[in-house]
Formats: C-alpha cells, sequence, structure tokens
C-alpha cells in the first residue's frame, strides 16, 4: 500500500512517502524558499570567461548563473560529456547574448546557480530533449523486444530534432505514450515561440517545473498511490485538481485529518530516526552516512555482528545487509550528486560483485537516476544519483 502524507504549518510543509507503513521518502518545504532547478529561463550572457571555457549567464536572480562550455554544445551521448578541447567558449557565445536555459543544480548562499542548454521537460511517460537524437529507455526495463518497441515508437512520434528518455511508467502503453509525444511537444513548442520574441531583451522565467508533491503523483502515475492525507483544506483542493486530471489516480483516495498525522505509523519517529548520522543493522553492525559539500560518504562497520563462522562470510553477511539499508537511506534522505560507499574489505571478487549486484538490483526500487560505477583501485564503490528534490537556496 502506497500513501501520501502532507501536513503544512503556517509557511512549513512536511511531505512523507509511505510504503507498507514504513517511510521511503521524505521532504521538508518552506513556501519563503524558492526552488529553481528544472526551470527554463531566457537568459542574458554577461561575462565569458575564456579561462575557465564557461559563462555568467543573468537569469533575473540576484546572482548570476554558471554555465560551462560543455553544456552549451550539442549533446551526442546521453552518459557522456566530453568534447573537443581546441573548442573556445568565446567562438560559441557572446556578450548580451540570449540564451535558452535550464537550472541544472539550484544556487546557495556561495554560487550561483548552474545552468545548460540541454533541455529536460519531463511528462507522464517519458522525458523530452529537444535538439538531440538520443532516444535511451530507463534501465528498470531490462526486456529487451519491450525495449525495442518503445524506442521505435517514440521514434515514429517524435517530431524531428527531438530526443526522449523513455520512463519505466511506458512499459506496456502505445496510445498513451501518443498523447504524452503531442502534450509535451505543444509545452516545448509554446517556450521557443516565447524565447524568440525580438521584443523579449532580459531575462525571464518561461517554465516552472512541477513541485515536490506534483513530481511525485506524476513519477507514481503509472505504479499508482492508494491513500493522499492531508492536514490542510486549500492542500487538498490543490491535490484534487492535480487528481482530476490524471486518470490514472482517479481512485486515489484523498482525505483531510486535522491532527498531527505524522503521528499515524509512528512517522515522526521515523523521520527522527531517518536524520541520525549512525543507523544500526539487524545483524549489529551500522553504516555512518555523512553529506559534504562535494560528496557523499557512506562507512560499513562490523559493529557489534562478530558471526559464528569465518571472517570472510561475516563481512560478506554485514556488507549485504548494508547494501540494502543504503540503497533506502539514499532514496530517504534524498542523496545527490557523487556517492563513495566504504565497505569492509573482502578478499572474494565473487563477494564484490555479488555486493555490486545487490546494489544495482534495490536501486530499482529508487524512482530517480542512479549510476553504480563500481569497486574503485582503493576498493571504495563509486556511485551517482540524482536529487528529486533540488537544494534550498
Amino acid at each position: 500500500m502506497t500513501e501520501l502524507f502532507i501536513q503544512k504549518n503556517g509557511i512549513n510543509k512536511q511531505i512523507a512517502l509511505i510504503e507498507n507503513e514504513k517511510l521511503v521518502e521524505y521532504y521538508e518545504e518552506d513556501e519563503n524558499t524558492n526552488r529553481r532547478e528544472g526551470n527554463i529561463y531566457i537568459g542574458i550572457v554577461r561575462d565569458v570567461i575564456k579561462g575557465m571555457q564557461s559563462a555568467f549567464v543573468d537569469i533575473g536572480t540576484e546572482k548570476n548563473s554558471f554555465i560551462h562550455l560543455k553544456d552549451i554544445l550539442p549533446k551526442i551521448d546521453e552518459t557522456k560529456e566530453k568534447y573537443d578541447e581546441n573548442i573556445k567558449v568565446s567562438d560559441i557565445i557572446k556578450q548580451n547574448q540570449k540564451i535558452l536555459v535550464q537550472v541544472k543544480k539550484d544556487s546557495n548562499e556561495k554560487k550561483g546557480a548552474r545552468v545548460s542548454t540541454h533541455i529536460n521537460l519531463p511528462s507522464k511517460y517519458l522525458v523530452l530533449m529537444p535538439n538531440t537524437d538520443i532516444i535511451t529507455v530507463s534501465q528498470k526495463i531490462e526486456d529487451e523486444e519491450e525495449q525495442k518497441r518503445l524506442v521505435k515508437l517514440v521514434r515514429d512520434n517524435l517530431s524531428a530534432g527531438n530526443g526522449a528518455i523513455i520512463r519505466t511508467s511506458a512499459k506496456g502503453k502505445e496510445k498513451e505514450i501518443i498523447d504524452d509525444i503531442k502534450n509535451i511537444e505543444n509545452k516545448w513548442n509554446e517556450i521557443t515561440q516565447t524565447s524568440i520574441n525580438p521584443k523579449l531583451n532580459k531575462a525571464k522565467l518561461l517554465y516552472k517545473s512541477e513541485n515536490i508533491i506534483e513530481k511525485i503523483l506524476l513519477d507514481l502515475s503509472a505504479k499508482g498511490i492508494d491513500r493522499i492525507v492531508v492536514n490542510n483544506k486549500q492542500e487538498h483542493e490543490e491535490i484534487a485538481k492535480i487528481i482530476k486530471n490524471n486518470t490514472e489516480h482517479q481512485n486515489v483516495k484523498i482525505e483531510i485529518n486535522n491532527r498531527d498525522i505524522l503521528e499515524i505509523y509512528d512517522l515522526n519517529k521515523q523521520i527522527e530516526k531517518s536524520q541520525n548520522r549512525k543507523v544500526w543493522l539487524k545483524c549489529g553492525g551500522f553504516i555512518t552516512i555523512d553529506k559534504t559539500e562535494a560528496l557523499t560518504a557512506i562507512d560499513v562497520n562490523t559493529g557489534k555482528f562478530t558471526g559464528n563462522k569465518d571472517l570472510q562470510e561475516t563481512i560478506f553477511k554485514v556488507n549485504k545487509e548494508a547494501t540494502i539499508e543504503i540503497a533506502k537511506q539514499l532514496r530517504l534522505r534524498d542523496c545527490g550528486g557523487i556517492i563513495i560507499i566504504d565497505y569492509i574489505d573482502m578478499q572474494k571478487e565473487e563477494d564484490k560483485q555479488s555486493i555490486e549486484k545487490l546494489l544495482k538490483e534495490e536501486l530499482k526500487k529508487d524512482r530517480t537516476k542512479t549510476q553504480v560505477e563500481g569497486f574503485t583501485r582503493l576498493d571504495l564503490m563509486e556511485m551517482t544519483r540524482k536529487h528529486i528534490c533540488s537544494h534550498k537556496e
């Protein structure tokens, strides 16, 4: 059973996604916080920094945003970010030039937002990638015949010059995907028509990305949500409008409960545990999770667990249980960017392979993009994960 709990107190909002009475995702929103990740702007190039192969772009915010050459050049391969180093940023863009960009990483106290000309427009069954010919399928769709069918269907119906990432929710769908392509391409055409208006000579927001609740409802439209519980009448009305426009959510129950709804299933206790640095495992081992500006570091420890057999079997058991918990915690805490996992050293290569395979399997339960790179020469597991919710500014 999948449930969504939304508790609003003043300008603060707590959002909890529950699966079988267990907290799997948790977010906090402040109405005074302006989140911009995913927004599309017409920006004005203010400074071209030749030595850094980059530029500063005015998108109408307090701090100018930052764009690198690789985010200006056409994207050839979704999995690679390489470019010809002989190309100079000053040959591609000029000062005071208008440029259509999307925020990829929100600003913080020290830096402006990071932006890109590589636009991603999410819809129910795919993510539109204008100005590319790349069509890829979610790694969670493993059936090769279904992959081929979906790629052909999307390629046959996409307009020339557009690419797409086909989402997991597209599995088994046909007419719905065709309709979805028309809707998202119409939205993109509206954005581009506005951006080329010669009278538009200053930075402007052209498209606002979904908020957290809208994104959850969009991502889970195929899987389904059984119940939504809110404590606020206005929130109830806004969600009801979204549900009304999504046929796959027609059977969801929306309830208003005026008491502390996070007390249901002891959610406050689950939330409190999710913020601890140390997470104990059932076997007696534990993991520690440390977030820094550059990356998230996770350390696996045997703790109280000594095992009954040989050392390597004990180590493998702790690492295995830790892997399942790490996948849960990454989703629950919405860890993003580079993630380094320091497992307890394993001597057998087959044990390492088993742990890597298990991690990939467990990450399939996550609804955002993850990439497992494997063990490094220092025996550290390296992976990346895309934030679901943008950073606070």
